[in-house]
């Protein structure tokens, strides 16, 4: 029994047969969180597959379906041994418009909540603008946005554009993610913040919004 096994059940879309490794991996004693992060790696590397046309989106929703069903199981561990408190900041949270992956989304938002983070979840293919609506809303600090495929990329961008031309950018730090996207792409389009990964994400925001 190894993660191995797990990863290569959820990479083929099995999800009855993620359900059942993931029970007898927890039983075994293996961490939740160690569980989360093999998983994030095999959908980010499923998710450059997709972008390379290597493999097609059925694939890529059914490995999505097995991850959720994996997720459901460990997210009462996670939650459990999650931070009490008073809250670390405020986060909108979304894919931009054009994308359809939310898997790492999730994972994200799972392990802001378990951190003490306020998560507004407002979900996939979403307009620049409505992240900037709901963040106001929401009395937000931050606003995190995922692409998926390097064709969704320029949502990112589109949102830092918005928020200078309303006279708005000081009010939000831009965090980005998602698996084309990188320091370079964060960089290029003034970010605040680059994650690469859902298990680092809390730690690094909470540093982005410590330093002010």
């Amino acid at each position: 029994m190894s993660l191995k096994e797990l990863c290569q059940a959820v990479e083929s879309g099995n999800a009855s047969k993620a359900e059942a490794l993931s029970r007898k991996l927890l039983h075994e004693g293996f961490d939740p969180l160690q569980m989360i992060s093999a998983l994030t790696e095999t959908m980010n590397k499923l998710g450059e597959l997709f972008a390379r046309l290597e493999i097609f989106l059925p694939q890529l929703m059914l490995a999505g379906e097995a991850l959720t069903a994996v997720v459901d199981i460990l997210r009462p561990l996670i939650m459990e041994r999650g931070e009490k408190g008073a809250s670390k900041g405020k986060v909108v949270l979304g894919v931009v418009k054009g994308d359809l992956h939310e898997i790492g989304k999730n994972i994200v938002k799972l392990m802001l909540e378990t951190n003490g983070f306020e998560v507004k979840d407002v979900g996939y293919d979403v307009d620049s603008l409505t992240f900037i609506k709901e963040a106001e809303a929401m009395g937000a600090d931050i606003i995190g946005a995922s692409s998926l495929m390097t064709t969704t990329m320029p949502g990112q961008k589109e949102i830092i554009e918005l928020l200078k031309e309303k006279g708005m950018r000081d009010r939000y730090k831009v965090v980005i993610g998602g698996a084309p996207t990188g320091q370079e792409w964060a960089d290029l389009i003034g970010a605040d913040l680059y994650c690469e990964d859902a298990t680092s994400a809390p730690r690094l925001m909470a540093e982005l919004l410590n330093k002010h």
